[in-house]
C-alpha cells in the first residue's frame, strides 16, 4: 500500500504526520510512505530526519489584509498553488498513492486537491478545536475530516464525514520513562526545566527567557534549564544573554540550542515544561504527563492557542500566563513554587495523563485503512 502524508510550515503540522507514519509503518511494514511539503519550511529538516522521503512543492500562505503587499502576496500564492497542484498530480500518479493524508499547512491544500482530481481517497486532520484555513478550504470535498475534540464537529457542514480521533503523538511521548530519559541525558538529581517557543523562536519570549536566566543565576541556579531559541533567536539571543550578565560558556546549569530534535526524551526528563500552546505541543505534554507553564501566542487566528491552554488549565494540568502578563519575575516564581509543591505537581501530572489520547495515531491509521479499501 502506498501512502502520502502532506504537511508543512510548523512542527504542529509535521510532527503529528510523522507520528501516524511511524504507526502505519509498524502496521504495514511493506508499505511505501512519501511526504509532500513546502519548499523552504522546517519539513525539509524534520521529515528526512524521521527517515521518510520528502517531495517539495512551492507553497505561499495567504494574507488577510487589504494592503497592496498583501494583494500582491495573495496573487503569488494563487499562482504558487496552481503550480503546486500540477506537480502534486505528477507525484501522486508516479507514486501510485492509495490514500493521501493532510495534517495542515499550505502544501496540504495542493496535494489534497490533486488527489481529489485523481480520485484518490483523502482525509484531513485538524489539530485545533476551530478549523484552520486549509481545513476549511478542503473540508467540503475530502472523504474524511478527523478532529481532536467532539465539539469540533459543529464547525463543519457535513458532520457525517467528521470523526474524532484525538491528536496523534509519537509513541515515545507516551512510553518514555522519566528515569530512562534522565539517565540518557546524563542528568543527576537537579530539577530540569525545558522551554521552547516554536521553530523560529518568539522574540518576546526569548527576551523574557534571557532575563529569567539572570534570575536563575542570582538565586544560585536552583534548577537546570535547557532552552530552544528557534532559528531566528539563534542569530541574536546568545549575545543578548551575555548582555544580561550570564556567561553561557562552560555553564552546566543553562543550555541553549536552536531546535530540540529529541523532544520526547527531554519532555520526559523535564520537571517543568514551558512553551506556547499549539495543539500538537499540548497533546505531547498531556501524553508525557509533564507539568507545564503555557504562554499562548497572541499572534494566531481566533486566539486558538489560549483556548488550547485554558482547556489544560481547566483540567488542572497547566499554569497559563498570557504573554502580556509574562515577566521574568512571574515566570521564575511560578517555576520555583511548582517545584516546591509536590502535591500540586503530582496532581497536575495525573490530570495531564487523564486528558491524553494515547491511541490517536492508531485511530487515524484505521481510518486510512478503510479509505484505502474503498479505493480498491
Amino acid at each position: 500500500m502506498n501512502v502520502i502524508f502532506t504537511c508543512g510550515g510548523t512542527g504542529g503540522h509535521i510532527n503529528p504526520a510523522i507520528a501516524v507514519a511511524n504507526n502505519w509503518k509498524e502496521r504495514h511494514p511493506d508499505s511505501n510512505i512519501l511526504f509532500i511539503g513546502g519548499e523552504g519550511y522546517m519539513e525539509e529538516k524534520l521529515v528526512p530526519k524521521a527517515g521518510y522521503k520528502l517531495e517539495l512543492v512551492s507553497a505561499c500562505g495567504l494574507e488577510r489584509k487589504l494592503s497592496f503587499s498583501a494583494i500582491r502576496n495573495n496573487f503569488l500564492a494563487v499562482k504558487s498553488a496552481i503550480d503546486a497542484v500540477k506537480k502534486c498530480k505528477k507525484i501522486i500518479r508516479e507514486f501510485g498513492a492509495d490514500v493521501v493524508v493532510g495534517t495542515g499547512g499550505f502544501a496540504s491544500f495542493a496535494a489534497l486537491y490533486a488527489a481529489k482530481k485523481l480520485k484518490v481517497p483523502t482525509c484531513v486532520h485538524e489539530a485545533n478545536a476551530m478549523p484552520g484555513l486549509t481545513t476549511r478550504m478542503v473540508s467540503g470535498w475530502v472523504d474524511k475530516v478527523l478532529v481532536c475534540f467532539p465539539e469540533s464537529a459543529n464547525y463543519y457542514k457535513d458532520k457525517s464525514k467528521v470523526e474524532v480521533v484525538g491528536m496523534p503523538v509519537r509513541r515515545e511521548f507516551v512510553y518514555t520513562k522519566k528515569t530512562d530519559a534522565r539517565r540518557e541525558l546524563g542528568l543527576g538529581d537537579q530539577p530540569l526545566v525545558v522551554s521552547a517557543f516554536g521553530s523560529q523562536g518568539a522574540k518576546a519570549m526569548n527576551e523574557v527567557t534571557a532575563k529569567l536566566f539572570r534570575l536563575e543565576m542570582d538565586s544560585g541556579y536552583p534548577f537546570r534549564h535547557i532552552h530552544a531559541v528557534g532559528s531566528y533567536g539563534w542569530k541574536w539571543m546568545p549575545d543578548y544573554i551575555r548582555r544580561q550578565g550570564v556567561d553561557l560558556q562552560g555553564n552546566p546549569a543553562i543550555t541553549i540550542q536552536e531546535y530540540i530534535y529529541n523532544m520526547p526524551t527531554l519532555m520526559a526528563a523535564a520537571d517543568v515544561f514551558i512553551s506556547r500552546a499549539g495543539a500538537s505541543s499540548c497533546s505531547e505534554i498531556a501524553a508525557s504527563g509533564t507539568p507545564c507553564i503555557l504562554i499562548p501566542s497572541p499572534n494566531v487566528t481566533d486566539n486558538h492557542q489560549e483556548k488550547n491552554a485554558r482547556a489544560l488549565e481547566r483540567q488542572g494540568g497547566a499554569i497559563v500566563i498570557t504573554e502580556k502578563e509574562c515577566t521574568p519575575q512571574r515566570l521564575h516564581r511560578e517555576i520555583t513554587d511548582l517545584l516546591a509543591d509536590k502535591d500540586r505537581y503530582d496532581a497536575m501530572s495525573r490530570a495531564l495523563y487523564a486528558m491524553a489520547v494515547p491511541d490517536s495515531a492508531e485511530r487515524l491509521c484505521t481510518v486510512m485503512e478503510q479509505l484505502a479499501r474503498n479505493k480498491e
